[in-house]
């Protein structure tokens, strides 16, 4: 432990300049400092909610008056660290669209969970904050309602683009976000401005319109969020345009001309496992419970459970046009799952010939209790 009286003359300049050395020396790739003033944040967010933008993510909207300002969620804070860890691909994000029979998992979430990578180095720094300078702090990495990409932007870490995602001039569109509030006052750091110019090509990129317009994103129809956050069955308009994505999208992000710049992560842990670098749909198809946990330790994608994440995977398998992947299809018809079953219709529906789906209709429709998974028989 630090002498408690070490820095006890050190300027706020002083204290940023340590602060940031620290930061870096943890691993972290981008570091800023930020008041706590919310600026326009709560009439965003206002406007987002009151649009119904935010669809079933309920927490949004009950933790709206905490989440709109820093210090609606600690009344006590007077500076924001923010920080940065590049997760950069070391490959085209976008490359397996051309291969349907794979599966496209975000990248984000192909390798250890940023919450425990992140959250691990930000402890380490907001201890040492503490014990140096004798203040209070606060981390958070995406587990309570702080509207981080604001906060990155103040910080001059980047700049919210038009596909509403912080982008960097440095990391493009790949980093991950941390912050540690503290009573320390530090002053603050030149927002980034806004470098987004007359492009739009991450508006143009999305395969759900999900955009209503520049800088302002329905997640209703967000393919991120309906792989992830929403628990129901899929709607139809949107099944076929999610291709092969069963966990996220990245395209938007993929296609920012400002990944010109970005660098490969140099993170061992954020790098893709090796089962998810090209995972196959039929390999998926199978998975239990049990299994699934197994394939999906220590990534983000297992929190989303087996059921919701099978669900996707069928979605992908009737749209990938393998007769290959039929059998897949069509051995989970009797899942437990009425999310899985009604999706193993559906794939079916795209994969098999009229007569033999006609065949399976005539053989399951009529003992089918769930009125979401009868409708698909119908729709079928």
């Amino acid at each position: 432990m630090s002498d408690p009286g070490q820095f006890s003359s050190d300027t706020p300049d002083d204290i940023r300049a340590a602060i940031r050395d620290r930061a870096l020396g943890l691993g972290f790739d981008a570091v800023g400092f930020s008041g706590p003033e919310s600026g326009d944040t709560a009439k965003k967010l206002g406007d987002f909610i009151a649009s119904g933008y935010h669809g079933d993510m309920g927490w949004m909207e009950t933790t709206q008056e905490r989440r709109q300002s820093p210090r609606g969620l600690w009344p006590d804070v007077k500076s924001i660290i923010a920080v940065g860890m590049n997760y950069g691909p070391d490959e085209d994000p976008l490359l397996l669209h051309d291969h349907p029979d794979r599966a496209v998992i975000s990248t984000y979430a192909r390798g250890r969970d940023y919450h425990d990578v992140l959250k691990k180095q930000l402890r380490q720094l907001a201890r040492r904050i503490a014990e140096d300078w004798s203040c209070e702090v606060k981390l958070f990495v995406d587990t309570a309602p702080v509207m981080e990409k604001p906060i990155a932007q103040q910080a001059g870490l980047g700049w919210q683009g038009k596909h509403t995602n912080l982008v960097s001039r440095e990391f493009g569109s790949w980093l991950f976000l941390g912050e540690v509030f503290t009573t320390l006052d530090l002053g603050s750091d030149l927002p980034m401005q806004d470098h987004c110019g007359g492009c739009h090509r991450c508006l143009d990129a999305c395969p759900t319109a999900a955009f209503t317009a520049p800088y302002k994103l329905d997640a209703r129809r967000c393919i991120s969020y309906l792989t992830i956050e929403f628990g129901g069955h899929i709607p139809r308009e949107f099944r076929v345009p999610m291709g092969n994505r069963i966990y996220g999208c990245d395209d938007c992000l993929a296609v920012c001309p400002w990944n010109k710049f970005a660098k490969v992560t140099p993170h061992d842990e954020l790098r893709p496992y090796i089962h998810l670098r090209r995972p196959h749909l039929k390999d998926f198809a199978a998975l239990d419970d049990t299994s699934f946990r197994l394939v999906f330790s220590g990534s983000p994608v297992k929190r989303l459970g087996r059921d919701r994440f099978v669900r996707n995977v069928l979605i992908a398998i009737g749209n990938s046009g393998d007769a290959g992947l039929r059998e897949s299809a069509r051995s989970l018809l009797e899942d437990a799952s009425p999310l899985v079953r009604a999706m193993a219709i559906w794939a079916s529906s795209q994969l098999l010939p009229a007569a033999e789906f006609e065949s399976l209709r005539a053989r399951f429709a009529g003992v089918e209790v769930d009125p979401n998974v009868q409708e698909e028989w119908t729709a079928g």
